[in-house]
């Protein structure tokens, strides 16, 4: 009140029993007394969501699963693809209860589910009547693969409820930024007019399964975001989130390449660029490795801004600059740029070559003997021949001169 903070939620630590045969009477017999919990309550759950395997974890476990029970009001919806749901100006007697929808996750990451439950008035006995889950409600796709959110829900059919028809809704969310992706009409099997480009349900799996995963044809790094499955039922509805995450790894290439003969003191400046890469961290690192496999770091360079592509991905450049003087470059060896990313680590390697940083080894003795010998036989043919061309002119003249 007066515009401060809101109140302290009201909690009550709760134990719940869970039975999937709402006849049986197994449950509360093995039940025992309970001191510890505030409520307690004795759910029936035909479909036996409840009792999926992330939800109870092995004894002695860290990891706990998450769960959150609130009160519910029934009422219809006011979205266009679901008011047929609701035709009649008259709210059945069914909804005279008490009404729950508990929310859990599992320990294991691998399981978001939403519950609404209809309990006897002033009972603890609440049952299970629409359940909507996902098992991969955290997803990471690259771009252009085909990405489906996972999104299954089950009505129990002994409800009045059952028989009025169902409506789905997807909805998008990232960063205060919300938008409708598809809605669908189970009741007159028609989407809404403001279904996305690319989305889409399998309509028999749908009808048949309560398959209402989302198909998304070609992942886009628009795509990356919260999305929201609702799963209305008249005066009821459930709803989970599945997060999809973009990752794209950078490609790398490296220039000039192949780099020029370097000479000693000689600066050379080697650019690495990352492009098509998101979301928008990465770290460079440059390294030399020797002829004789010496590893040596040269930092991250000088890097640039980032540059967003048409596609909403990014680039970005480091520079490099090797300088012999400062740096124990030796005669060259391989310069490796790498690229850090959520998506994986890329490296683009390009040969360094240094002339005249060191006394000539033995095989350049070798080769200068060769080479010297080879130009000194060749003198010796060279001459040999001008001197016997020499020799027979003189001898020929003297016969000539005889004559």
């Amino acid at each position: 009140p007066g515009g401060g903070f809101h109140a302290a939620m009201s909690q009550e630590k709760s134990l719940l029993y869970i039975n999937t045969d709402p006849d049986s009477e197994e449950t509360r017999s093995k039940q025992g007394p309970s001191t510890d919990h505030d409520k307690v309550y004795y759910i029936t759950d035909p479909a036996a969501t409840l009792c999926s395997s992330s939800l109870h974890p092995p004894e002695g476990s860290v990891q706990k699963p998450q769960c959150e029970i609130n009160p519910f009001m029934p009422q219809p919806s006011t979205v266009q693809w679901t008011v047929p749901l609701t035709v009649s100006a008259y709210s059945p007697l069914y909804l005279q209860a008490d009404w729950y929808t508990a929310a859990l996750q599992g320990f294991d990451g691998q399981l978001r589910l939403s519950n609404v439950m209809r309990a006897p008035t002033a009972t603890k006995e609440p049952k299970v009547l629409l359940s909507v889950s996902s098992r991969t409600f955290m997803i990471r796709s690259r771009l252009g693969e085909p990405v489906v959110l996972d999104c299954g829900f089950w009505v129990d059919a002994s409800s009045p409820l059952s028989g009025s028809g169902f409506a789905v809704e997807w909805r998008y969310q990232f960063r205060g930024d919300g938008r409708l992706v598809l809605a669908y009409d189970g009741k007159t099997d028609r989407f809404a007019e403001t279904q996305e480009e690319g989305a889409g349900l399998d309509f028999t799996a749908l009808h048949e399964t309560g398959n209402a995963s989302l198909i998304l044809q070609e992942a886009q790094v628009r795509h990356s975001g919260t999305y929201i499955c609702t799963v209305y039922l008249p005066y009821l509805l459930a709803q989970v989130a599945v997060e999809l995450e973009i990752v794209e790894p950078p490609s790398l290439s490296i220039f000039p390449s192949p780099l020029p003969l370097s000479m000693p003191g000689q600066v050379v400046t080697v650019q690495c660029e990352a492009s098509g890469f998101y979301p928008l961290s990465l770290e460079f690192r440059w390294v030399l490795t020797g002829p004789d496999g010496r590893v040596s770091p040269l930092g991250q360079g000088s890097v640039t801004g980032h540059r967003q592509g048409p596609d909403s991905t990014y680039s970005q450049t480091s520079r490099v600059e090797l300088d012999s003087a400062k740096l124990d470059l030796g005669r060259g060896g391989e310069v490796t740029c790498v690229a850090v990313h959520r998506g994986g680590t890329r490296r683009a390697s390009v040969t360094l070559n240094i002339t005249g940083v060191s006394a000539p080894s033995i095989e350049d003795y070798m080769a200068m003997v060769a080479v010297a010998l080879g130009i000194y036989g060749l003198i010796k043919v060279v001459s040999w021949t001008f001197s016997s061309g020499s020799d027979v002119a003189n001898t020929q003249e003297k016969v000539i001169t005889l004559s």
